[in-house]
């Protein structure tokens, strides 16, 4: 069996939530093709009795394996990460990295605080999270219309196109207020927009998507129907393109990419900016 066949094990390991460790460890693996991971994250380890326990467990995967675990921490803790450091794997300490450098540059030791990262949120911050996500919900498919006119950004396309979790992703994480409203048969007369986006324009942004791809997300959902055939999501993304080249509305195909891809490019094309710090 070789090397990259079999499961190289992976902790992520935090004394909060391991959020930070899970994102930039999880960033440098997808850099390596041809390899096999199995991913374990170890959150809340802020005990020396749970590093010991911490330890015990990456051990027990090193011993069962050919090859030894990757371990990535943001552990703030000295006492903890001594602890779990000598395990028998590659120890990634993601906070030392780069806390030295930034000491140095900024002439400050760091806090070494626990859970600054992903810590309690001021009330405003939180109030603007709340107040985006119940936005997106209640202007989620075109459902509320008339409150268009709070809206930070207004996303189009074809059912099954990324609408929804793109504009609760722009909620949840940038605090921005988005609704979606979806393009059907009603609106391919011709190349105008519908009504109800019309005064709207300068908020409006396309998304659109591969045939093959909407046809396989809507057979999911709608097997072997019309609306999920491959002609019907042929026909209705050519007609929405149409909509968007005649009205000058940027759009993105989201065919290949993640909710977090499509989000960074809808930022970057319109310049909205984040809500939340």
């Amino acid at each position: 069996m070789t090397e990259t066949s079999t499961k190289r094990a992976v902790f992520y390991i935090s004394d909060r939530t391991g959020i930070t460790a899970e994102v930039l460890g999880h960033g440098l693996l997808t850099q390596f093709d041809g390899q096999n991971f199995e991913h374990t994250m170890l959150p809340f380890v802020d005990t020396p009795e749970k590093a010991e326990q911490a330890l015990t467990r990456i051990n027990l995967a090193a011993e069962n394996s050919p090859n030894r675990p990757l371990v990535f921490s943001t552990m703030v803790n000295v006492e903890e990460r001594n602890i779990v450091s000598k395990c028998n794997g590659l120890f990634i300490d993601l906070f030392e990295t780069f806390q030295a450098k930034l000491e140095q540059e900024l002439h400050t030791p760091a806090a070494t605080v626990i859970g600054r990262a992903h810590g309690v949120p001021t009330n405003n911050s939180y109030k603007t999270r709340i107040d985006a996500i119940n936005f997106a919900l209640k202007n989620d498919d075109g459902a509320n219309t008339a409150s268009y006119i709070d809206a930070d950004i207004i996303l189009l396309g074809v059912s099954r196109s990324g609408k929804t979790p793109t504009c609760l992703y722009l909620a949840l994480q940038y605090g921005i207020m988005a609704a979606n409203y979806p393009l059907t048969s009603d609106d391919f007369d011709g190349t105008q927009l519908p009504k109800a986006v019309k005064p709207f324009h300068n908020k409006l942004f396309g998304l659109t998507i591969e045939g093959e791809r909407l046809h396989y997300i809507r057979q999911e959902r709608l097997a072997d129907s019309k609306y999920a055939s491959l002609k019907q999501c042929q026909t209705e993304i050519r007609a929405a393109e149409n909509i968007f080249r005649a009205e000058n509305i940027p759009f993105l195909d989201t065919s290949n990419i993640s909710i977090e891809e499509i989000t960074t490019s809808i930022l970057h094309q319109t310049g909205l900016h984040r809500r939340l710090r």
